[in-house]
């Protein structure tokens, strides 16, 4: 389902746009809703690729590292 809205913008904004979307053989329309779909699919990766990193920082890494026994140990060369 689709639904009109009122956009106000300055008219050298309003002609530039006009210009682009011809150039792209769109509407104005069309174009805005385009780049609108485009900036929220791009927000809604970062937000899931953000989960994603936090859990994985939450559950932490296995690096199979043990501390030295001993400070001598530790400066063994």
């Amino acid at each position: 389902m689709k639904a009109n809205i009122t956009l106000k913008i300055e008219s050298d904004l309003l002609r530039e746009a006009r210009i682009l979307a011809a150039e792209e053989g769109t509407s104005i329309s069309a174009l805005l809703s385009n780049r609108l779909a485009t900036a929220v699919r791009e927000r809604k990766g970062y937000n899931q690729a953000r989960r994603r990193a936090l859990g994985r920082l939450r559950k932490g890494l296995d690096l199979r590292w043990t501390p030295p026994r001993s400070r001598d140990e530790l400066h063994e060369r």
